[in-house]
């Protein structure tokens, strides 16, 4: 309550004391500042070739938990590369979803994409996971997030998520214009975020997809198929010569 008085021929008014309670009281809770904090991640697409790379550090508050985490990995046999950055737990949780849908939908990462965002979203048991990833094959990449984005990159085929995000994507996008490789900008960009996010350090975890090598396999498995046929065909001719 106000509580009121003269002094000194003015008019004075006490404010009210004001105490923490359950809906303040978060405000002074040390809890708030441990958040765990991890990563920088960057896709790079140049020259036939899709570079993901991500670094090592996992962080709570002010403090390093361990420096040689692996947050980019291969998925449906190779043929499809993902990095993650928020929650490990959750990250794994929803790679765990996202290869049961490329097993579901081979060949069709967007298809996958889409599903995996959409139970992101709508499904309870997924709605509170906190994680951000790219999700990239030999043809497509994608930006994956819990409020049911899925993101194609820009023209110059660069995406990057992350406490770091910014700085590597700025370095990267300024680096195509020299005519290094595509693992050559990744390292120099992530080495660049490296030296200015405190929550990326230079442990560097590298994965390649060559477009031209996914190409390929295509013409393989059609040129062996008439291979098969014709020797079917040779035999019934053989028994009528005899």
């Amino acid at each position: 309550m106000f509580a009121c008085r003269w002094r000194s021929s003015l008019f004075c008014i006490r404010a009210p004391l004001v105490r923490p309670t359950t809906s303040n009281r978060q405000y002074y809770n040390i809890n708030n500042d441990e958040q765990w904090r991890a990563t920088t991640i960057l896709s790079i697409r140049r020259n036939n070739k899709i570079i993901m790379i991500g670094d090592g550090q996992v962080s709570r508050g002010s403090c390093i938990v361990k420096p040689n985490a692996r947050k980019v990995r291969k998925l449906d046999k190779g043929r499809v590369l993902t990095g993650f950055a928020g929650s490990t737990a959750d990250a794994v949780t929803i790679l765990e979803r996202l290869e049961a849908k490329l097993e579901e939908f081979p060949g069709q990462l967007r298809r996958a994409c889409v599903a995996v965002a959409q139970d992101w979203r709508t499904n309870r048991a997924y709605q509170k996971l906190e994680a951000v990833m790219i999700v990239a094959d030999h043809r497509e990449t994608y930006l994956l997030s819990g409020t049911g984005d899925v993101l194609e990159p820009p023209e110059h085929g660069i995406l990057a998520v992350g406490s770091g995000g910014d700085f590597a994507a700025s370095a990267a996008i300024a680096l195509l214009e020299t005519d290094w490789d595509a693992e050559r900008i990744a390292r120099k960009a992530m080495t660049i975020a490296a030296d200015l996010c405190v929550y990326t350090n230079h442990n560097f975890i590298i994965e390649l997809l060559d477009t031209n090598a996914e190409n390929t396999l295509p013409k393989e498995t059609s040129e062996t198929q008439p291979k098969t046929t014709e020797e079917e065909e040779e035999k019934p001719q053989l028994k009528q010569n005899e």
